[in-house]
Formats: structure tokens, C-alpha cells, sequence
């Protein structure tokens, strides 16, 4: 298969792969997890995947205090808060909604470099703006017993996220994603059993379910969606594959209303469009040299 193509293919998964997370995410609260558990366990388990698998390249990577600075606060900060706000937001909301709230991060990134690089906003970015403001203002104001914590949680994982990928796009500049993605994975781990420590919250009694559905999140939306988003980035570049990225809250739509019977009405359908057309004018306006996945 031709390169370009193949880079097409593995993005698409990895949306996919990104998509289904808040599906698992369902069945596992269905069985009585909480949400630092659940994360707990997801970044453990990772963790020890990523490292397993990354070893020969670390031993050639020489990381500094610097590095590992920069990795704290990646994944025992930034991805810790994100990762708690987005499944949080799920417990509160349907999933399709957080999901397409959270895509409304690169709007955010864009008002970070006005605020912190001095970057103007130009024409595209405020027309695309306003779309992506439009679009959540059909979806949210046709949605009938509205959550504000619900909602409040995933505008608050896009607000994180663009801070996440502001710091992280200039870490991976100079480690392997891969190598990123390991430590990233064990500063979260390790964040989240402090947390549940402290809360006295961790509870590893878990259903067959429960583990299946963990499983779901590690292997498929976690090292699997991030292992060929990467791959796919290198193969196609990071604009092309932010774009279609934008598949994922399309692709968590479609399995609510396959699985769950949560149907958008054609109003928030194409406000819903909207949001997701004015991400992608931000992503081709700005052209990140990188991008890191979220979640």
C-alpha cells in the first residue's frame, strides 16, 4: 500500500480507537467504577506497555532533568486534569456531546498563542470561531436536561488539552513520541494513585466486565489509537492528520445511536458540523508542526 494512503488508514483507526473510549468508559460506570480507578488503571497498565515496547529506544534516548520536568507536568498535571475532566464529563452527559465539546480545542490553542506567543488572530481563525461557537450553540440549545457540571467538565478537558498540546507539541520536537508517551502514561499513573490514595477511592474489585471494558480503553484507545495516530502523522504530516481526527467525536456519535439509542436531531447534526468544520479552518489556518493526541 502506498505510503500516503497507509499514514490515511492507520489516522482512521486511531480516531476509531479514540472514538469507542467513552463507549467503554459507559460500560465500566454501568458496573460501579469511579473515575480515578478506572484512570488508574488505564495509565498502569499503558505505562507498562509503553515502556515494554519502547525499550531499546530508550536506552539510546538520553532524557535530562529537563525532559522529565517537562514530562511531569504532561502527564502528572495537564493529562491528569484533562483525563479526569473528560471521563468525568461522560458520567454527567451524553458521550457524543462531550466528545464534540472537547473538539472545539484547537479554538482554544489559537487564543493560548494570542495570549502567551503573540500570534494575531487573523480572518480564518475568527470566522472560525464564530462557527464553532454557532455549532455548539444549536447542539447545547437544543439538548433538553442540559448538565452544567456535565458540560462545565468537558469544556474544561478542551481548556486543558490546548494547554497540553501548547507544552507537549515543543516536547516532542525533541524526544521520540514514543518515549513521550511512556512517561506521559507513568506521570498519570502515578498522579492518579496519589489521588486515590489521599481520597481512599481506589477499588481494584472489579467486575469481569468492568476489566474488559479497561481493557477496551488501554489496548484499543490508548495504545493502539495513540500507536498509529503517531505512525499515521509521520506518514501523512500533522495538518492532514489533525484533520482527520476531527473523525472521532463522528465516530462516538455513531456507535451512541448504534448502542445506546442517543440520537441527535438534525439541528444539533449540523451544528455539530459547524463546530467540527470551524476546528479544521483553525488546524488549516495555523499548521501545527506536531500534534499530540488527546485523552
Amino acid at each position: 500500500m502506498n505510503s500516503y494512503y497507509l499514514g490515511i488508514v492507520l489516522v482512521f483507526l486511531s480516531a476509531i480507537g479514540f472514538g469507542v473510549m467513552p463507549i467503554f468508559a459507559i460500560y465500566a460506570y454501568a458496573e460501579g467504577i469511579d473515575v480515578i480507578t478506572l484512570l488508574c488503571l488505564r495509565f498502569s497498565l499503558a505505562a507498562i506497555i509503553f515502556f515494554a515496547y519502547s525499550r531499546r529506544l530508550l536506552i539510546t534516548t538520553r532524557l535530562t532533568k529537563k525532559n522529565m520536568l517537562s514530562f511531569f507536568i504532561l502527564g502528572g498535571i495537564l493529562y491528569t486534569a484533562q483525563s479526569f475532566s473528560y471521563f468525568s464529563s461522560v458520567k454527567y452527559i451524553p458521550a457524543s456531546l462531550t466528545a464534540l465539546i472537547l473538539y472545539t480545542y484547537p479554538i482554544f490553542v489559537a487564543i493560548l498563542a494570542l495570549l502567551i506567543e503573540k500570534e494575531p488572530l487573523g480572518r480564518q481563525t475568527i470566522i472560525s470561531i464564530g462557527l464553532s461557537l454557532l455549532g455548539l450553540t444549536l447542539v447545547l440549545g437544543t439538548t433538553t436536561e442540559l448538565n452544567t457540571l456535565g458540560i462545565a467538565f468537558a469544556f474544561l478537558a478542551a481548556i486543558v488539552y490546548s494547554l497540553y498540546i501548547t507544552i507537549g507539541n515543543r516536547v516532542v520536537q525533541k524526544t521520540p513520541p514514543l518515549i513521550t508517551s511512556a512517561f506521559v502514561a507513568l506521570f498519570a499513573a502515578l498522579s492518579f494513585f496519589l489521588i486515590g490514595n489521599l481520597t481512599n477511592s481506589l477499588n481494584f474489585s472489579l467486575s469481569f466486565i468492568t476489566w474488559l471494558s479497561i481493557l477496551g480503553i488501554v489496548l484499543f484507545s490508548t495504545v493502539l489509537a495513540m500507536f498509529t495516530f503517531f505512525k499515521g502523522l509521520e506518514l501523512i504530516g500533522s495538518t492532514r492528520a489533525a484533520i482527520l481526527s476531527m473523525l472521532e467525536p463522528l465516530v462516538t456519535i455513531f456507535f451512541m445511536a448504534i448502542l445506546f439509542s442517543e440520537h441527535l436531531t438534525l439541528v444539533q447534526l449540523f451544528g455539530a458540523l459547524l463546530v467540527l468544520s470551524g476546528a479544521i479552518l483553525v488546524i488549516l489556518t495555523r499548521q501545527p508542526t506536531h500534534t499530540l493526541e488527546p485523552q
